[in-house]
């Protein structure tokens, strides 16, 4: 049952984002601030991260998978994993020869995706990914063959989400070239059990698609001051996401609940 919760939050999100982007191209219109302020707050922030971890919540409180299953380390390992996700996207970044390397260009659209990829790497990894591994290995299925599973899976709803999105994101080519990020999400997601460097890697990898098209649109002259809204935002979708999943995602306080199953 747990699992067909979280798939049908992963549906709801779906929806959500083709309602406030998908079907009024938001992310095409510069300057429509109110729609995509609304898309961002709704579908990423309230629905892909906040209510997400309310169900993540749910299930470690009821004992269904553990913090530690669900990449959520301590401190001195997830440091460690945004460092090397960091290095290793940025790296991938750069190798791919994109139209620009100015780092103000480079924060104001690592800011600009980051809601999005925390709500993608909560809904799609840590919610339907963790419950997926969860159910398989309740059912005694070796846990590397439930992770990989679980990885092949997340990564395709990844890749099927952006149906939902307006221009380019929408087309089968990108989706299919999407879900292979995501298969590279998935291996630091769940052989690297690191949900932080995960994100950090997730967010870099989606540097170069945007960076790309604002080339093409010529709207990459926009971003080389710093954009103070799109900073800001992020930094509110981080600390909301570190708070809610540090302060409400904890472990059952008897261990007999952890015999619950999905």
């Amino acid at each position: 049952m747990k699992t067909v919760v979280a798939i049908g939050a992963y549906g709801a999100w779906t929806a959500i984002t083709w309602l406030l982007e998908g079907r009024i191209q938001t992310l095409l219109r510069p300057d429509a601030v109110a729609d995509r302020l609304l898309y961002t707050s709704v579908a990423n922030v309230l629905v892909g991260t906040v209510l997400s971890l309310v169900l993540v919540r749910e299930f470690v409180a009821a004992g269904f998978t553990t913090r530690e299953q669900l990449g959520l380390r301590s401190l001195r390992r997830t440091v460690s994993a945004v460092i090397f996700g960091g290095l290793l996207g940025i790296g991938l970044y750069m190798f791919q020869q994109p139209p620009t390397a100015d780092p103000i260009v480079v924060l104001n659209v690592f800011a600009q995706v980051l809601p999005v990829s925390i709500a993608e790497l909560v809904v799609c990894w840590a919610l339907v990914g963790g419950s997926v591994a969860a159910l398989l290995r309740h059912r005694r299925l070796n846990p590397t063959l439930a992770d990989g599973i679980a990885l092949v899976i997340s990564a395709v709803l990844f890749g099927v989400y952006h149906f939902a999105h307006s221009p380019p994101f929408n087309t089968a080519e990108m989706v299919g070239s999407l879900t292979v990020v995501g298969i590279g999400t998935g291996l630091i997601y769940f052989v690297g059990g690191a949900f932080y460097g995960a994100l950090v890697f997730h967010n870099c990898m989606a540097l170069f698609g945007i960076i790309s098209s604002l080339a093409v649109s010529g709207q990459l002259n926009t971003y080389q001051e710093p954009r103070v809204a799109l900073i800001a935002t992020a930094i509110v979708s981080f600390v909301l996401l570190v708070a809610v999943e540090r302060l409400f995602v904890r472990p059952p306080l008897s261990s007999d609940s952890g015999n619950s199953r999905g």
